[in-house]
């Protein structure tokens, strides 16, 4: 690794601290990113797959719920959060805390990233209604594409079929396990892995709107579904900048965290399959979407243009008045 991998300027326009020069790690921070990437995802998406086949067998809707849930969680902190972690080790060293972004961060600033969440579900949401009223027209006029749809349908019912089980409470105590199991668990796992060691790592040799992008295509890429694929990516770029902007992967856990929350909570409230499913509806009525995403799409993206523009002002600020 030579310097010019460090000369990056940091989001308070400072140069890199003089800590980041002395990583010198045994494996390229590029390398070390694409070992995680492609062994966790063997480790955790196939290994987990195959170790769910071996002891509950191919008809997953009979197996325990409960016992089922608490395999993937799991599987999430032994075969993705524990490589992960034993990785950056390996080989950052020292710099562990550095590359993982350990920093502590406060709930104010934390908030000033949830405004934009909760400014960029809406934009997500009807974007997937636009998008699926167009892959469903295009279907209609297409017998190749709407054999490929077909298709995508099936693989997403049968997705539905199972995170319909895993998210079904019949207790309070039930629902608590849900959302540890839903919310919590990932956002501590995928958060580190991506945002953590992936999107340093990216940063150390790239400039980090280039690792950002790089980082939440994978994220989306994860997690096995075509038609959120876009928003997947768009929900991961956003984590990925607050990752990036904060320093703290505490931030990205929380959004992470209380996107997933959300989830959740609407399913427990509205128990309806629709939530979990991202095929195309059979709706012809896609105008009010439409404005809908230019209007919160218009917001959310003035918002993040102040929050990048103003961010460490606003932070310095709460810092003194605490």
């Amino acid at each position: 690794m030579n310097d010019d991998n460090f000369n990056q300027v940091e989001p308070n326009g400072k140069e890199p601290e003089e800590e980041t020069r002395a990583i010198l790690p045994p494996l390229s921070p590029t390398a070390t990113a694409f070992i995680a990437l492609i062994g966790i995802f063997l480790l955790y998406q196939v290994g987990g797959a195959l170790l769910t086949i071996a002891i509950f067998g191919f008809d997953i809707e009979k197996a325990d719920m409960n016992a089922l849930r608490l395999l993937t969680a799991g599987g999430q902190i032994l075969l993705m959060l524990l490589p992960t972690l034993v990785l950056a080790h390996y080989v950052y060293k020292q710099k562990t805390s550095f590359v993982l972004r350990t920093k502590k961060t406060s709930f104010k600033e934390a908030g000033l990233f949830i405004v934009g969440l909760i400014l960029l579900l809406p934009v997500l949401q009807n974007f997937l209604a636009v998008q699926n009223f167009i892959i469903k027209k295009i279907a209609d006029a297409s017998p190749a594409i709407k054999s490929l749809t077909d298709l995508l349908d099936q693989l997403d019912k049968l997705v539905e079929k199972t995170y319909g089980g895993l998210l079904t409470a019949h207790s309070v105590l039930e629902g608590f396990l849900i959302i540890t199991i839903v919310a919590v668990i990932p956002a501590l796992c995928e958060e580190t892995l991506f945002r953590g060691l992936v999107q340093k790592s990216f940063e150390l040799k790239f400039k980090p709107h280039l690792s950002i992008l790089i980082t939440s295509i994978f994220f989306g890429l994860y997690h096995f579904n075509p038609y959120g694929l876009i928003a997947l990516i768009s929900l991961g770029a956003y984590f990925g900048f607050a990752a990036y902007m904060s320093e703290s992967i505490l931030v990205p856990m929380s959004l992470h965290f209380l996107n997933n929350l959300l989830s959740v909570l609407a399913y427990f409230i509205l128990g309806s399959d629709e939530l979990i499913s991202s095929a195309p509806s059979k709706s012809d009525l896609v105008l009010p979407q439409l404005l809908g995403f230019f209007i919160f799409a218009a917001l959310f993206f003035s918002y993040v243009y102040y929050l990048k523009k103003n961010y460490h002002k606003i932070v310095t600020i709460k810092k003194e008045e605490t």
